[in-house]
């Protein structure tokens, strides 16, 4: 698979200096926590699961989570679980490449469950999502996935944190929090693919609840946590993991109370100028927002909610062809030494000690995204991805 595969070739070959790579399940997991993109969630109680696996693979999905913790009912549980190995069954037969799949499961004891009763199966099963994952619950669940990954014979099974706990929220106990985390994911670092943020939880220990008009970063109580996170968890030593970015609860146009974050000039193009107003009447443009700030405080994909989520998310993490002349140049060998030099673009400073993990990073995501050619930006992007 690989980001904008389900546009044509002939669109890709207008859009990007560099394409997208192809990936598979069998990449390095440096590659895939990169390539995760926008992370689409969906109940496991839904009938036609596996309709839905195929459907949004073909409009450019690359990562599902099948959820059996807080977006269903205690009293479906079992159900979602019957339901989870039916539809899985139904995938065994698909020679298409689908993408990359996660059970986000309630406790340890699942996992192990759910893989043997996946059977032949389980070969399309990346992994799963461990929710409320602290230190005291975490390493149950890691040596659940070691088990299943073993007992299965399965070359890797993945896990994915949710930190969100209100122990991690709560600052007399944050610091604590953060450092049992830290332990834990780093005692089977080899199977964290990435850790995800649950903010709507973090929001819910306080009562609070963000509008379409503002981003989790509007919030500074959840600002903080995911300062934090970062801080403690995604460091660009070699030691740090993927952070993914929060979900963005919105879809559907409600009364606005500020005017629109989408500025005007980038849509002035024949015919795209309703894209934009699409963009703001869907409560999309705070969710751009919202992305390009993920970006800003050190996270990477986003887990999404709605499939309207995906393009924009996408059209958003490929590098700018600006972004990739900076890389480049402050990579290049003969800059081993250091120094500062002026940018291709002749508008900034780029000094190569200081910046050399940003470049290392947008590297990475070129790698996965691709880079766009020069005169190709976001709103480009964006209608390609959605006119397929």
């Amino acid at each position: 698979m690989r980001h904008f595969g389900h546009v044509s070739p002939t669109v890709r070959k207008d859009l990007f200096h560099q394409e997208p790579a192809e990936f598979s399940g069998a990449s390095s997991a440096h590659v895939l926590a990169a390539a995760l993109g926008a992370t689409l969630y969906s109940p496991a109680t839904r009938p036609a699961l596996a309709a839905d696996v195929r459907k949004q693979a073909g409009r450019g999905v690359v990562s599902m989570v099948l959820c059996l913790e807080d977006s269903i009912s205690d009293a479906d549980v079992t159900g979602a679980e019957e339901n989870l190995v039916r539809q899985f069954a139904d995938l065994d037969g698909d020679a298409t490449e689908l993408p990359l799949l996660f059970i986000r499961v309630r406790t340890p004891e699942q996992i192990p469950d759910l893989a043997r009763r996946l059977g032949r199966s389980v070969r399309h099963l990346a992994g799963f999502v461990l929710p409320k994952f602290d230190e005291r619950r975490g390493i149950p669940f890691l040596e659940a996935v070691a088990d299943a990954e073993a007992a299965t014979g399965k070359a890797r099974l993945y896990a994915m944190p949710v930190l969100e706990t209100p122990e991690l929220l709560h600052l007399e106990t944050r610091v604590e929090a953060l450092a049992g985390i830290s332990r834990t994911v780093n005692s089977h670092r080899e199977r964290v693919l990435a850790l995800r943020l649950g903010v709507t939880d973090f929001c819910s220990a306080y009562g609070l609840r963000r509008t379409p008009d503002m981003t989790a970063y509007d919030v500074q109580i959840v600002a903080g946590v995911i300062a934090d996170v970062v801080n403690v968890l995604s460091r660009a030593d070699g030691t740090g993991f993927t952070v993914t970015g929060p979900v963005w609860e919105y879809f559907r146009s409600q009364q606005r109370l500020f005017k629109p974050q989408l500025r005007r000039s980038p849509f002035l193009e024949e015919g795209v100028e309703e894209l934009r107003t699409a963009l703001i009447e869907h409560d999309l443009d705070g969710l751009l927002r919202e992305i390009e700030l993920d970006r800003a405080n050190g996270l990477l994909g986003k887990t999404c909610i709605h499939p309207a989520h995906v393009t924009p998310v996408h059209a958003l993490s490929v590098v700018s062809h600006e972004e990739f002349c900076d890389a480049q140049d402050i990579l290049r060998p003969e800059r081993g030494g250091g120094g500062v030099m002026r940018s291709a673009y002749t508008n900034k400073m780029n000094e190569v000690k200081p910046h050399r993990a940003w470049a290392e990073r947008t590297m990475l995501r070129a790698e996965v995204f691709g880079v766009a050619k020069e005169q190709v930006g976001f709103v480009d992007l964006l209608t390609a991805g959605l006119q397929v």
